[in-house]
């Protein structure tokens, strides 16, 4: 191969691995941004629900991953209390949000950017019918599902039922006030997803990441 030719080559890889290291660096990046942003809105949750249900009614486990189908599925918190028990997703985002509750994925626009999010709804009834499955002495209606948006962002779609903002979570949760645990089944509750639950790690949140990313892809 001609010295010029040979040259041109190398350059070029050169180029592409530069290309393909700023990619990763921004794709890393981007994640470490996303989820920094998610553990503010889990962290003022987990805060809330800890001060106003402290009671021996209620029983709140934070950051809970369980096993399913191959993988696993990460929950944000689970209020396990008197009156049912809360499956929550938290999501914290800023700007506009239009969505409904049939779509496959949601859009946040900040300024002229657009990006898109995986319908929480539809992650939160993943999350819920795996927690009635390890549950599942509890009628399935008394396992329900909350997705609380904790960031200042605009809905400029009719928020879907079961959709909250952060002022709302808690009057959402005390609307509830028939009992339909007792304080036995409240804590065989516990029993079982503590002894479920694959701990709380480094490890569990990248093995979760890499499932995310072999089955939904970029989209957050």
């Amino acid at each position: 191969m001609p010295y010029s030719m040979t040259f041109l080559v190398v350059v070029g890889f050169l180029i592409g691995l530069a290309l393909f290291l700023a990619y990763l660096a921004g794709y890393t990046l981007g994640k470490r941004r996303r989820r920094s942003e998610e553990n503010t809105g889990e962290a003022a949750v987990r805060r809330l629900l800890s001060i106003v249900f402290a009671g021996k009614d209620f029983h709140l486990m934070n950051s809970v991953t369980l096993p399913i189908g191959g993988g696993t599925t990460q929950i944000d918190h689970i209020l396990i209390s008197r009156f049912g028990v809360f499956v929550i997703e938290t999501k914290h985002y800023t700007g506009w949000i239009f969505g409904d509750a049939s779509n496959p994925t949601w859009t946040q626009v900040v300024f002229h950017k657009r990006s898109r999010f995986q319908n929480p709804i539809h992650q939160n009834y993943k999350h819920v019918m795996t927690v009635r499955d390890v549950l599942d002495f509890l009628p399935a209606e008394d396992v329900r599902s909350v997705v609380v948006f904790t960031g200042d962002a605009e809905f400029k779609t009719s928020r879907p039922e079961g959709v909250l903002l952060f002022n709302e979570l808690i009057s959402h949760i005390q609307s509830f006030r028939e009992e339909r645990i007792s304080e036995n089944r409240m804590q065989f509750c516990v029993g079982r997803l503590e002894t479920t639950r694959r701990m709380i790690s480094g490890r569990t949140d990248v093995e979760h990441l890499v499932f995310l990313d072999s089955k939904f892809g970029r989209v957050n």
